[in-house]
C-alpha cells in the first residue's frame, strides 16, 4: 500500500486547494470540500504527521530583498565518497537555498541567489570553490523564471 493510498478523494481536493493558496483559511476550504472545519483541520493535520505536507510559512520574492542574481551551479567531486563532508560545507553558505544529489555529469547540483554577479562571484570564488573535496564548479545564471509550481495531487 502506498502513501498516496492512504488518501481519499477529499485529502487531494484539500492538498490542491491549500497548495494553490496556503493562507486560505481552514473555513473556506471546508466550505468549498463540504465538510467541517474541524474535519479539515484534523485532515491536514493527519498529512502534516504522515509527512504529505512538509514545511509551512511565507516564500520571500529573492528580488523584493536586493538578491537579483540566481544561479544554479553543478558540483564536480574530486571523490564521491567526499560527498557527506561537501554538502555540510554547502550548508554553511546562505546563499544556496537547495542541494541535490545527482545523476549525470555532476555530484551535486544547488540553487543559489546572490545580489548581482559581483557577489556571485564572491561566492563562487571564496566560498565554494575553497571547499575541500570539490574538483570544479560549472554555473548557470537564470535569467527569467518563467513559471513555480508544486506537484499535481490529482494526476
Amino acid at each position: 500500500m502506498t502513501l498516496k493510498s492512504s488518501l481519499d478523494d477529499i485529502d487531494l481536493k484539500i492538498l490542491d486547494i491549500i497548495t494553490q493558496n496556503a493562507r486560505i483559511p481552514f473555513k473556506d476550504v471546508a466550505k468549498e470540500v463540504g465538510i467541517s472545519r474541524a474535519a479539515v483541520h484534523q485532515r491536514v493535520n493527519r498529512m502534516i504527521d504522515l509527512e504529505v505536507i512538509i514545511g509551512s510559512g511565507y516564500h520571500i520574492n529573492p528580488n523584493k530583498v536586493e538578491f537579483k542574481t540566481c544561479s544554479y551551479i553543478g558540483v564536480f567531486l574530486e571523490k564521491g565518497g567526499l560527498f557527506s563532508e561537501v554538502v555540510e560545507k554547502l550548508k554553511l553558505i546562505p546563499e544556496i537555498v537547495e542541494c541535490h544529489y545527482t545523476t549525470g555529469q555532476y555530484a551535486i547540483f544547488v540553487k543559489v541567489y546572490a545580489k548581482d554577479n559581483e557577489h556571485l562571484k564572491k561566492i563562487l570564488s571564496n566560498q565554494v570553490q575553497k571547499i575541500q573535496g570539490i574538483a570544479s564548479t560549472e554555473t548557470f545564471i537564470s535569467l527569467e523564471q518563467t513559471f513555480k509550481r508544486t506537484i499535481p495531487v490529482n494526476s
